[in-house]
């Protein structure tokens, strides 16, 4: 049965065309049964040992959330390291910025051969996980964070979210924590929620405008089981924009 209230309303929508790298804001996004179009395409290597960036593991990969992506034509990726310009990737002038940014050698590979370019004929990578195919996020559990660590960042880029609602706070609450199993509609989106975010050390992380901050963790194993946002699966797949509504269904 479907709840004619609104709960809520999309503030933000984020993809991530390189695992790890920073992800492009939209003003819309199309949803596949698989997840957002243009996606997670690509991964970041070190050469030497090809392991994938792993920020919340190593702290050589800390500066890697601070490297700018976008796509254009929704499928060719450009990355940008700061204050540097924007490269297409895969490609060698991208690879050398990247790996003297890093300070040892890393290139961008796309994950499998169906996401490379079609010129495109140089190595391939795995995707490190795909746990599920949306990651929505509620102001109110940010400002939830907030209130419990005042001197931290309860920026929505620590936690990469795909989808940011704005919804009233609840008191002393997380409150999307609280919906798994439950069905949400957002336009002709149809999402059902199958799990809470557990989080990991890649949200203490600092990125531009915002400092390393392990109390920011600390407070959400404290105070929320580890979690903050939650996965949905899709029911049905559809386009959504900012200022979209969302009902729970």
């Amino acid at each position: 049965m479907r709840d004619d209230t609104a709960l809520g309303t999309v503030s933000q929508l984020w993809r991530y065309p390189a695992s790890s790298l920073a992800g492009e804001r939209q003003d819309a996004i199309l949803v596949g049964p698989a997840g957002i179009e243009g996606d997670r395409m690509f991964g970041l290597v070190d050469i030497c040992d090809n392991e994938i960036a792993r920020p919340d593991r190593e702290a050589k990969w800390h500066k890697v959330p601070r490297i700018r992506t976008r796509l254009t034509n929704d499928r060719d990726l450009e990355v940008a390291v700061p204050d540097g310009d924007w490269l297409s990737a895969p490609g060698a002038e991208c690879d050398r910025a990247l790996s003297a940014y890093l300070g040892f050698a890393a290139s961008i590979r796309p994950f499998g051969r169906e996401n490379a370019p079609p010129a495109y004929a140089g190595p391939v990578t795995a995707a490190r996980y795909s746990k599920a195919p949306i990651h929505l996020l509620t102001t109110a559990s940010l400002t939830r964070l907030k209130a419990l660590h005042p001197d931290g960042a309860a920026d929505p880029r620590r936690f990469r979210p795909s989808i940011v609602v704005d919804i009233a706070e609840v008191e002393g609450s997380f409150p999307e924590t609280e919906w798994i199993g439950r069905k949400l509609a957002i336009g002709e989106l149809l999402l059902t929620i199958s799990e809470p975010c557990r989080r990991c050390g890649f949200t203490i992380i600092g990125q531009d405008g915002f400092a390393h901050d392990p109390a920011i963790l600390r407070n959400l194993v404290r105070h929320n089981a580890h979690n903050l946002g939650v996965y949905c699966t899709v029911d049905h797949p559809a386009g959504i924009k900012v200022g979209d509504s969302m009902r729970l269904l």
